[in-house]
């Protein structure tokens, strides 16, 4: 992610970030026993009908695509995130002393660009 240093955030936002993906990381924890119940089939009824749309939602809360592959794959994601921006952070603050340097002044430079009178 920016490990190559493809971006880069000051730490105040970068703080902000990591706090806010910690408290959804904290909800989906929470929650992951409540969500487990949405990969099994509803109880809909003893019907064809029933038992075929029964199988449908569990199946497509569960294939490649479902809500709880997302879901699985967004908590195991953050943490990546996380150093991800901790990482840009860092990029930040070379840039920034580097950015700096370069347009403190004239005096910075050692030399003065004011024109010859």
């Amino acid at each position: 992610m920016s490990t190559d240093g493809g971006f880069a955030v000051g730490a105040q936002v970068g703080a902000q970030l990591v706090a806010a993906l910690d408290a959804v990381a904290a909800t989906l924890a929470a929650e992951a026993g409540r969500w487990a119940v949405i990969g099994g089939e509803p109880p809909l009824g003893a019907t064809p009908a029933a038992r075929f749309v029964a199988a449908r939602m569990a199946a497509t809360a569960t294939d490649e695509h479902g809500l709880l592959t997302g879901l699985e794959r967004a908590r195991t994601a953050f943490p990546q995130y996380v150093e991800a921006i901790e990482t840009a952070a860092k990029h930040y603050a070379g840039r920034e002393a580097s950015t700096l340097s370069v347009f403190s002044g004239p005096e910075a430079w050692g030399r003065s660009i004011a024109p010859a009178i």
